[in-house]
């Protein structure tokens, strides 16, 4: 039997300015995902998938790609280098991938994005909204009126207008893909906004699953615990950097190739087809969420 050895904590001290950078991360996260094969699940479909530069993102539109589809990938311009090793290991499938340099807190570019990957990849088919703001903080007076409003327009404002722009193109099977976190079953301390956006986007996934259910448009959600990307070292210090993930019971925080191919599994009629309104945890051994 096949295995791959994953990183454990202890890791390198290190913090990024965000929104943080894939290719400075020590170690480098895994999104490959070497011992996923391929089998035309999602042959001659179209993602969009938000927040698609790095991360989780980045490995879900590799598998993606990997089983047949074609992906567009929105991003801050400020993860350009990013994006663009992204679209390479896309092309690197055979596929075709397409650049979406903006901000979904922009209601008229969530509208825009929808529209370009329309026109440059033919179709929509999958939506995932996966982009995500956090930030820290011990107090709750120190966390800023604006900064609020920032996570929130991030978080659920942008996923509530990329559904909106995306739903005229959707149809009969097609799938809306969110992500959300075991911050918003549990809570977190230091995490106020951030975790009561998560809740929302819980709920949100329910709800419009509900809503789309007569449409056969499928809505579901991927609730990780900690996951090794650019949006830990550019949030917490140093310090805890090094020690992230190290509390869960696999000692170890997920890399994004062990949290993509989930996503693929929510968007394959295949696998999925009586599936709509669940919020899948994936928390390393633990047991207990909400």
């Amino acid at each position: 039997m096949q295995q791959q050895r994953q990183p454990k904590p202890p890791f390198p001290k290190q913090h990024q300015a965000k929104p943080g950078n894939e290719a400075q991360l020590e170690p480098r996260p895994h999104y490959k995902a070497p011992l996923y094969k391929g089998s035309g699940k999602l042959k001659g479909r179209v993602a969009l998938i938000t927040g698609g530069d790095s991360g989780i993102g980045r490995s879900v539109a590799v598998l993606f790609a990997r089983e047949g589809a074609d992906v567009a990938i929105v991003y801050l311009p400020e993860e350009q280098n990013d994006a663009e090793e992204t679209c390479n290991a896309i092309e690197n499938e055979g596929r075709k991938a397409l650049l979406i340099a903006g901000d979904v807190t922009d209601k008229n570019f969530c509208k825009q994005a929808v529209e370009q990957t329309v026109k440059h990849l033919g179709h929509l088919d999958i939506l995932v909204n996966n982009a995500a703001y956090q930030q820290h903080h011990d107090r709750i007076e120190d966390l800023s009126d604006d900064e609020w409003d920032h996570t929130f327009k991030t978080n659920i404002y942008g996923y509530f207008r990329m559904v909106q722009a995306a739903l005229p193109h959707l149809h009969q099977g097609s799938t809306i893909i969110n992500t959300g976190s075991i911050t918003g079953l549990e809570g977190s301390k230091n995490l106020l906004d951030y975790s009561a956006t998560k809740g929302a986007i819980h709920a949100f996934t329910k709800s419009l699953a509900q809503h789309l259910v007569e449409r056969r448009i499928r809505v579901n959600c991927v609730a990780p615990g900690p996951v090794w990307t650019p949006l830990n070292p550019s949030d917490k210090d140093a310090e805890e950097v090094a020690k992230f993930g190290q509390k869960q019971p696999m000692k170890r925080p997920a890399q994004p190739e062990e949290i993509a191919p989930s996503y693929v599994f929510f968007a394959s009629e295949t696998d999925s087809s009586y599936i709509t309104g669940e919020v899948l945890t994936l928390l390393g051994g633990e047991t207990t969420a909400g």
